[in-house]
C-alpha cells in the first residue's frame, strides 16, 4: 500500500507577508488530515520560516533545488547538506531546471546523487514537451530522463518520488487526459521495475503534476499507478491545495 503524496511547488511566487500566511493557513487547515502526506516548496528566502511554522505538523518542507557539490565557491547556490534539519523533500530534473536554465539528464543525476547522500528525499520531476508528444516520443523521454537521473544506483532508493509532468500541462490550464496520466505513470513504474526488482518498482510513489486543481483531483487520484500530485498555481491558495489534499486522502481510501 503506497502512502499518497502531495506536494506544492511555490516556485518563484509569494513575498514574505504572502508565504507567512499560507503556511498558517496550510499548517492548520490540514492538522487533522490522515492518509496522505503533504509537502509545500516555497521559495528558498522563506524555508526559514517555512521550517519554524511547520514544525511539527502534518506538512513538511520542500525545497526547490539544489547545487551538487556540498560547498564551496558557488555564489547564489545552496547544497543538499545545508538543507538537513531545515527541509525533508527535495525537488529535481523540474521542467523549468532542464528547459529554462539548461540543467542536463547528467545535472539531474549528480543532483539526484547529492540529495540521497544528505538523507534527503527527492523528489525527481520527468515529463515531455509538447513536440515530443506530437511525435510520439513521450516513452522515449521518459526512459532517457530516468535512466540518466538514475545512473550510477545499485538499488531504489525507498525515499524517491517520482513526478510525472507533462511540459505542455504545467500552467497551462491543460491537463493530460487520466488515460494519458495513467499510462504514463504506469510506463515509469514499468521502467523502473525493469532497472531494478519489481517490488521495489511496485512500492515506488509516483504523482502526476500539470495544471491539478480540486476539480481535477479526484479522477486523477483514481487511476492506479497515480499516487499523488505535484501542484503549482493551486498550492498558492490555501482553499485550493487544502481541497486537493482531502480530496487525494478520500479517493485513495476508498
Amino acid at each position: 500500500m503506497r502512502t499518497p503524496i502531495v506536494g506544492g511547488n511555490w516556485k518563484m511566487h509569494t513575498t514574505r507577508a504572502e508565504a507567512l500566511a499560507l503556511l498558517v493557513a496550510l499548517r492548520d487547515g490540514l492538522a487533522d488530515l490522515g492518509g496522505v502526506e503533504v509537502a509545500v516548496f516555497p521559495p528558498a528566502p522563506w524555508l526559514g520560516d517555512a521550517s519554524n511554522i511547520l514544525e511539527g505538523s502534518n506538512v513538511a518542507v520542500g525545497v526547490q533545488n539544489v547545487y551538487w557539490e556540498p560547498r564551496g565557491a558557488f555564489t547564489g547556490e545552496q547544497s543538499a547538506a545545508m538543507l538537513v534539519g531545515a527541509a525533508r523533500h527535495v525537488l529535481v530534473g523540474h521542467s523549468e531546471r532542464r528547459h529554462v536554465f539548461g540543467e542536463t539528464d547528467a545535472d539531474v543525476s549528480r543532483k539526484l546523487r547529492s540529495i540521497l547522500d544528505a538523507g534527503l528525499h527527492p523528489v525527481l520531476a520527468v515529463g515531455e514537451l509538447q513536440e515530443e508528444r506530437d511525435a510520439g516520443a513521450t516513452m522515449d523521454v521518459l526512459r532517457r530522463q530516468l535512466d540518466g537521473a538514475l545512473t550510477g544506483l545499485d538499488e531504489l532508493p525507498t525515499t524517491l518520488v517520482v513526478a510525472y509532468e507533462p511540459v505542455w500541462a504545467i500552467g497551462t490550464g491543460r491537463t493530460a487526459t487520466p488515460e494519458a496520466a495513467q499510462e504514463a505513470c504506469a510506463a515509469v513504474r514499468s521502467m523502473v521495475a525493469e532497472r531494478f526488482e519489481a517490488a521495489a518498482a511496485s512500492g515506488l510513489r509516483v504523482q502526476y503534476g500539470g495544471s491539478v486543481t480540486p476539480q481535477n483531483i479526484e479522477v486523477l487520484a483514481a487511476q492506479p499507478d497515480i499516487d499523488g500530485a505535484l501542484v503549482g498555481g493551486a498550492s498558492l491558495n490555501a482553499e485550493a491545495f487544502i481541497a486537493i489534499c482531502r480530496a487525494l486522502a478520500a479517493a485513495k481510501r476508498i
